[in-house]
């Protein structure tokens, strides 16, 4: 029964008024309270794998990273909700989803969450990610897809511009694409892409740097251009390994259903609320990327954690051996 409530919330995106409603059409009385009560009973039992799905997640030398707003009802704002945040960690080598709630959308929460990581991050541009006090041990990539959309915005303004830059870009994914449909292994990808991507990125940036002192700087393609030249060390870094995407639409695929459920639950109902949240859309989003049923995952799982060997906990998420 809680593996269906947590379900049709985080999958389905039924509220636990709406599906007090549907048990009540089928003669079930369950008061919301107790629904809460089996949520937050359901969310301590996960709470371990949770942990275990972080230090895997931690573990990895590549990762994605993002955040999506979080409407949170609290005591110190009455009548109003306060703004929270999930930073969302996506490992694509391991295919492993982890949210992390904040209050703010300040660079503590990457600060605490990356303080003793080492590897590579792919984030958008969003200055949060410029000044992590771990940086020695961090090397950031950006995100072309939201370089490309900058471009997309400034059509109206020049179209142009706009469109002699979006053949680019159209140039660099068709390559991605041949990568993808022909099942390269990481060292081809870099290979093709040293071969085929390098020259195309060159002419950008040479084209980028010649129209940026000719076109306002405020105008939609001047912010596009200089959007991009600020971070195109960081876009360009993609190519020096195969492993590494192009772009960060991954992440943004499993933000996704938050973004649904903000529609329909609306906000979480405290902060601790929305902590417990963040560890059934982690568990979750990962069961998606591994193609795992979660009702079945779930009712698995709430079954055998509770006298689970606490050192064996990452062989029960999504995919794990």
């Amino acid at each position: 029964m809680i593996s269906h409530l947590l379900v049709s919330k985080f999958v389905d995106h039924l509220p636990f008024f709406r599906q007090v409603q549907i048990l009540r059409r089928q003669n079930l009385e369950i008061a919301e309270s107790t629904i809460n009560g089996w949520f937050n009973a359901g969310c301590d039992l996960l709470a371990p794998l949770y942990e275990s799905l972080k230090s895997k997640i931690l573990a990895a030398d590549y990762l994605m990273a993002d955040e999506t707003p979080l409407p949170v009802l609290t005591k110190d704002k009455p009548g109003a909700t306060h703004k929270g945040f999930h930073w969302v960690y996506y490992d694509p080598g391991g295919k492993l989803v982890l949210f992390d709630y904040r209050k703010t959308r300040g660079k503590e929460g990457p600060d605490e969450l990356l303080k003793n990581y080492s590897g590579y991050l792919q984030t958008d541009g969003y200055t949060a990610y410029n000044h992590l006090e771990n940086t020695n041990n961090i090397t950031l990539l950006a995100c072309m897809a939201h370089a490309r959309r900058k471009f997309q915005h400034a059509q109206e303004n020049n179209p142009s511009l706009a469109g002699q830059a979006l053949e680019m870009f159209r140039q660099l994914y068709d390559i991605e694409r041949q990568a993808r449909e022909n099942k390269l292994e990481a060292e081809d990808i870099k290979a093709l892409r040293q071969e085929q991507s390098k020259p195309v990125l060159d002419q950008m940036e040479a084209w980028f740097r010649e129209q940026i002192i000719v076109v306002p700087p405020k105008s939609a393609i001047g912010i596009a251009l200089a959007y991009t030249l600020h971070l195109w060390p960081r876009l360009i870094r993609y190519i020096e390994n195969g492993r590494f995407h192009i772009d960060n639409n991954l992440i943004e695929n499993s933000i996704r259903p938050v973004a649904l459920g903000r529609k329909n639950y609306l906000f979480a109902g405290s902060h601790e609320a929305a902590q417990q949240a963040a560890v059934i859309y982690s568990i979750l989003a990962t069961c998606k990327l591994h193609e795992v049923e979660p009702f079945a995952y779930l009712t698995k799982i709430l079954s055998i954690i509770p006298d689970y060997p606490a050192n064996q906990l990452h062989t029960l998420l999504p995919g794990q051996k």
